[in-house]
């Protein structure tokens, strides 16, 4: 895996294609593998993707202390130098708007996938607060939370919830999710100037659509989609959200 230096650290990131620059990121709790890998190759044919992880996945360096919107903004943002289009998902989505808002330069069009602007009601902080509790003390319930909130009811069913559920939370999960309790991004939303694309999934049981939809309505002139899933809509629906992304960054 490649690396860059960001803030004395190395950040370690995957590369794959031919064209333009695709960057897209993580939400919390994955990398760059288990969120992206599979959708690389119906990407890489029209687009450079690259995959960074930031601060607590894969090998990325975490400085310790608070783990804050800019310090994995600037990490994302050392991954590429050229102009590229932007794509993140749940914690990864505040992430991107925070690049796109502060470094429009870089940002060619933007996706936000299952993002949220703020902590907005008591049931999505519920479901954060439970799952870091879960994964810093009951490994065998948090394996069974991913299949509870992460997935439509449908979609278990059809695969089996013993095929969803996640071992051992990975090391800088606990970090992230404090993050996410902590993530604000009102006051960058309109500050977006890249044309931009959020999708929404009508069956997120850990972060509600209507969170999406809100963030829609923030982001001046964005366009706006939802798909029959659950959250983790990187692996319940996947041709569906490599299409609607596909078809975004390639529209004239």
């Amino acid at each position: 895996m490649p690396t860059v230096i960001h803030d004395g650290g190395a950040v370690h990131y995957a590369k794959a294609g031919t064209g333009p620059g695709l960057v897209m990121v993580h939400g919390t709790g994955g990398d760059a593998v288990t969120n992206y890998a599979h959708l690389v190759p119906g990407l890489a044919d029209v687009r450079t993707v690259i995959t960074p992880d930031y601060a607590g996945s894969g090998q990325t360096f975490d400085p310790g202390g608070d783990l804050t919107l800019d310090l994995l903004a600037g990490q994302v943002a050392a991954a590429f130098e050229e102009p590229s289009d932007l794509v993140g998902f749940s914690l990864g989505a505040a992430v991107a708007a925070k690049v796109a808002a502060e470094r429009p330069e870089l940002v060619r069009r933007l996706v936000l996938i299952a993002g949220w602007t703020h902590l907005a009601d008591s049931r999505l902080e519920l479901g954060l607060r439970t799952w870091a509790r879960l994964a810093a003390t009951d490994p065998e319930s948090h394996a069974a939370y991913g299949p509870l909130v992460g997935f439509s009811p449908g979609f278990v069913s059809s695969v089996g919830a013993k095929a969803l559920m996640a071992g051992e939370p990975p090391r800088g999960t606990l970090r992230q999710i404090e993050l996410d309790l902590r993530v604000d991004i009102r006051d960058l939303l309109p500050r977006i100037t890249a044309p931009t694309l959020v999708i929404g999934n009508t069956q997120d049981y850990l972060v509600p659509v209507e969170h999406a939809r809100a963030l829609h309505a923030a982001i001046p002139g964005s366009r706006y989609a939802e798909l029959d899933s659950g959250h983790v809509v990187l692996h319940e629906r996947p041709e569906e959200v490599t299409a609607l992304i596909k078809e975004f960054i390639t529209r004239s």
